[in-house]
């Protein structure tokens, strides 16, 4: 069975001169590693692991088998790459520093905020407004709810949910991502001004979203779940969940490649909560820098989801802030490019003051010692 090889990044840090001609930038954003692990797997297990200074490590890469050396140079290299924005119309997504994806749901049943906009475009669209004012970057417009148990959506009603509000949107500005997995109704979304597909099924479920995708030019989200078409969250077995995940992210990256889809325009998300334990939620959150090895902007999307609740006393959706902003500031430690969250105004807010003490960081040379 052949090996594979990941360069994991640990001891992150505020700044480069924390840890002096050691730390280096990851994916060109805010934050920095100065120490890394060198994992080898096969058949399932890690035979190899060494942890690694930034300096030390082509080296040790320079001494693996050629294929592993070339897969592990891919991926140093990947970790230090500089993403160039992301065009949504005439607006730019930057991809050296987070944004905010706000969550838009026209569903009767998605678990946090179901039938609160269904039927109700002025509704959904003073929420978008009042997203916008906030500051978030991208709306987010769903009309079929993937939590565990939902109930498949006929693709021509969710059109009609989702189609009405997105050119409302575009007539506003607005950057736009479509949230669904079904070709038509990514067509649909697109024609209607949507800019981004975000797709829970890696563009697995409809053989056509690939073909559509690839035509338009448009980014895309490709976001890890292990189920197929009729369950989502079904078959999640791991002999490594952060492996796994990552394993699959690239496999289904280099399909897209494959199907014509250019590098720059996908972006990944691990999942979080898809087929997943509370466990394995846990080591995909602290694992979140290992993602940035695929060379690919990443979206974290953990926003109310039920892991808070586990560790919360069973809080329910609404009552999930405060574990949503703690999730969401470490995926901005991770290097994360983008959040998807529910409470935009709050999250934006929680990024702002942490991008401060960022700035504040990388101008400050007090800890630096002398000579």
């Amino acid at each position: 069975m052949s090996a594979s090889v990941y360069i994991r990044p640990l001891s992150l840090s505020h700044s480069p001169q924390s840890d002096p001609g050691e730390a280096v930038r990851i994916a060109g954003g805010l934050a920095c590693a100065s120490r890394f692990a060198l994992l080898v797997r096969e058949g399932g297990r890690i035979t190899s692991q060494r942890v690694l200074s930034a300096q030390a490590l082509p080296e040790a890469i320079a001494m693996l088998p050629d294929a592993l050396a070339l897969e592990a140079g891919a991926q140093w290299a990947a970790l230090r790459k500089v993403h160039a924005p992301i065009g949504c119309g005439e607006r730019l997504l930057r991809m050296d520093q987070p944004g905010v994806m706000g969550i838009l749901n026209v569903t009767p049943d998605s678990f946090s905020d179901g039938g609160r906009f269904l039927d109700k475009p002025d509704a959904a669209i003073d929420h978008a407004a009042a997203m916008i004012a906030a500051g978030v970057g991208v709306i987010d417009v769903g009309g079929e709810s993937t939590r565990p148990g939902a109930a498949a959506v006929w693709e021509g009603d969710e059109i009609k949910r989702v189609v009405p509000v997105i050119e409302r949107l575009s007539a506003m500005g607005a950057a736009i991502s479509i949230d669904s997995r079904r070709s038509s109704v990514i067509a649909a979304a697109l024609a209607a001004g949507a800019h981004i597909v975000n797709d829970v099924s890696a563009l697995r479920h409809d053989p056509r979203s690939m073909e559509i995708v690839a035509a338009s030019g448009a980014p895309v989200v490709l976001m890890h779940a292990p189920g197929g078409a009729d369950n989502l969250h079904a078959d999640g077995h791991y002999t490594d969940v952060v492996l796994d995940v990552f394993d699959d992210l690239r496999a289904r990256r280099d399909a897209c490649l494959a199907a014509g889809i250019a590098r720059e325009k996908i972006m990944i998300d691990p999942g979080i909560g898809f087929g997943k334990s509370l466990a394995d939620n846990l080591a995909l959150v602290n694992a979140l820098p290992l993602l940035h090895a695929l060379g690919q902007p990443v979206l974290f999307a953990a926003s109310r989801k039920r892991m808070i609740g586990a560790l919360s006393s069973e809080a329910p959706a609404h009552q999930r802030l405060g574990g949503s902003l703690l999730l969401a500031i470490r995926a901005f430690e991770a290097g994360c490019q983008m959040v998807r969250v529910h409470d935009v105004a709050e999250t934006v807010q929680a990024m702002r003051v942490w991008r401060g003490l960022r700035d504040a960081a990388l101008t400050d040379f007090s800890l630096v010692g002398e000579d």
